[in-house]
């Protein structure tokens, strides 16, 4: 097991994103399935920090107590009408010196990336991030370059400004391992904030680093060892099965799908210091992982018909007994 590292890591992250535990914890979880997560939520939830923060937890070599800068590499692009795909990727720019065009990297050569607000920006930018989240490499005319192991992006967009926006197709929230909405903290939280304010930017500008970047690569490792019981993935099979024949499911969920909501389940038991998965494990991940794959055929079944399906599931799991541990 990783021995408390992974509560090192939220824990850390908490210090600066309050009262919002159940929601780092899906961040990581994303992170360790070697994934990527979309956030969709109103401006000033705190979802720009949470990606800095967990970016600047993350040494990129040997952790240096004395010094709480640096960190794995971080950038930010603020999606918007007119953005280019070469905003993202980069260019071939004549060099005087070597007389030959080279490459100039954009923005997407780096380890942890958040695309803000990607719903602002057309079509062909948004269709730009799909190589990189899909297959780990950037194509720019002849050349590919591969990105590093470790590149993880989270994606912000607004649900409530519609003017001037376009919605996210089937192939680019297939690629999103998790769908997160933020939320609003507790009353309780919120004055906790409003008077701590000038300590929490404090804090932000000296984020401490709590683990290394091949620690992270090697966490990945792990999640991927953790051990699922056959009648568990059975349930999953269940589960995915159930959202393509279901009356109030117009598309339902691919067999990607389903590897990746294994797959989360195995990160999830990891960052919950499990190395096995449980049954209530589907009821929390079923809707961050499975909701944004299915197309329903009314509001009220998008908010019951998962649901139902899960629990239906879980319950029948539960009266098996199984014995999650291997």
């Amino acid at each position: 097991m990783n021995n408390g590292k992974l509560k090192t890591l939220t824990d850390n992250i908490e210090t600066i994103i309050r009262g919002k535990s159940q929601e780092v914890k899906y961040v990581v979880t994303a992170l360790l399935a070697r994934g990527h997560i979309l956030l969709e939520d109103n401006p000033g939830a705190g979802k720009t920090v949470l990606a800095k923060t967990l970016a600047q937890s993350i040494s990129e070599g040997a952790i240096d107590f004395h010094t709480a800068n640096g960190g794995v590499s971080f950038k930010r692009i603020q999606f918007t009408p007119d953005l280019l795909p070469m905003d993202l990727i980069g260019s071939h720019i004549y060099d005087e010196a070597k007389k030959d065009f080279v490459f100039k990297k954009g923005p997407l050569f780096t380890h942890v990336l958040l695309a803000d607000e990607i719903n602002r920006a057309s079509p062909k930018v948004q269709s730009a991030l799909l190589e990189c989240m899909a297959e780990n490499q950037i194509t720019a005319g002849e050349s590919t370059f591969r990105l590093d192991k470790f590149f993880f992006t989270i994606a912000t967009q607004n649900p409530i400004e519609m003017e001037g926006t376009y919605p996210l197709p089937a192939a680019q929230l297939d690629r999103f391992f998790m769908k997160i909405s933020f939320g609003y903290v507790s009353e309780e939280v919120e004055f906790d904030i409003y008077t701590n304010y000038v300590t929490i930017n404090n804090n932000t500008a000296t984020v401490r680093q709590v683990l290394t970047y091949n620690e992270i690569i090697e966490l990945q490792q792990e999640a991927e060892k953790v051990y699922v019981h056959p009648e568990l993935v059975k349930g999953v099979v269940h589960i995915v099965n159930t959202t393509r024949s279901h009356q109030e499911i117009a598309l339902g969920c691919s067999t990607r799908g389903g590897i990746t909501f294994i797959k989360c389940l195995k990160a999830w038991a990891l960052v919950n210091q499990r190395n096995y998965v449980i049954e209530d494990d589907l009821r929390a991940l079923a809707q961050p992982v499975l909701h944004h794959r299915l197309i329903f055929r009314n509001r009220e079944a998008s908010r019951t018909a998962l649901q139902q399906i899960v629990d239906s599931e879980v319950n029948r799991l539960a009266k098996m007994g199984i014995q999650s541990k291997q």
